[in-house]
């Protein structure tokens, strides 16, 4: 087989690869705020809560929890699952890790924020809200933007365990291709498509970092 229907072969399942990551991406980022917020809560048993959560995302397999999320209905409820529910599961699943991880982001972030600034935005009449989104946001998201990069990276590669649901992204593609055919080349397509994204994605957050740079 040659490298150019090895592409075309390849090319559907790099499109639900990106489907994946952007939908998670879209998804995760502003839901991680809000699981942060109540990471943060001054209600203990909300905080409880959420540190629970958290934990619990981050302390088992992405996997495991893809399988959960698809099978749980059906064996918990007995509600019948369809084809159609599996990206829907896979977009659940991953939005779910990931919040996890980026809500801890987002508090780390928010917490090393000098109490000074909260005390000079209420003296100048600023709402919580407002000293939140115009004075603390833009700060944060700063400090936080390497480790943000850290998890978008993993996320790419993390794409290719939509496999367990027998889904057909790009890695499943590219093993049912290569054990028909006998070749290692679908893996290197593979290999090479995983890190061109990546590197597109490092430069992208490379570029928001500097433009984010308060000193030239």
């Amino acid at each position: 087989m040659d490298l150019s229907m090895i592409l075309q072969q390849l090319g559907g399942g790099m499109v639900k690869t990106v489907g994946i990551f952007v939908w998670t991406l879209a998804l995760s980022l502003p839901l991680g705020l809000l699981i942060s917020f109540g990471r943060m809560a001054k209600n203990k048993f909300v905080a409880a809560l959420f540190k629970i959560y958290i934990s619990v995302m981050r302390g088992t397999p992405l996997m495991l929890q893809l399988l959960v999320v698809y099978f749980g209905p059906y064996y918990l409820f007995k509600i019948n699952i369809s084809g159609n529910y599996r990206f829907i599961a896979i977009i659940i699943g991953f939005v779910l890790n990931y919040a996890a991880y980026f809500a801890e982001i987002y508090r780390s972030g928010i917490e090393s924020m000098p109490i000074g600034q909260y005390e000079a935005a209420k003296i100048l009449g600023y709402s919580k809200s407002q000293t939140f989104t115009k004075i603390i946001l833009l700060q944060v998201i700063k400090r936080i933007l390497p480790s943000i990069t850290n998890e978008v990276i993993t996320l790419v590669k993390d794409t290719s365990l939509a496999f367990s649901l027998a889904y057909m992204e790009m890695f499943t593609i590219a093993k049912q291709i290569a054990a028909a055919n006998t070749t290692m080349m679908p893996f290197v397509v593979a290999a090479i498509f995983y890190y061109v994204f990546n590197l597109l994605v490092a430069v992208v957050m490379e570029y928001v970092e500097k433009r984010l740079g308060y000193y030239k």
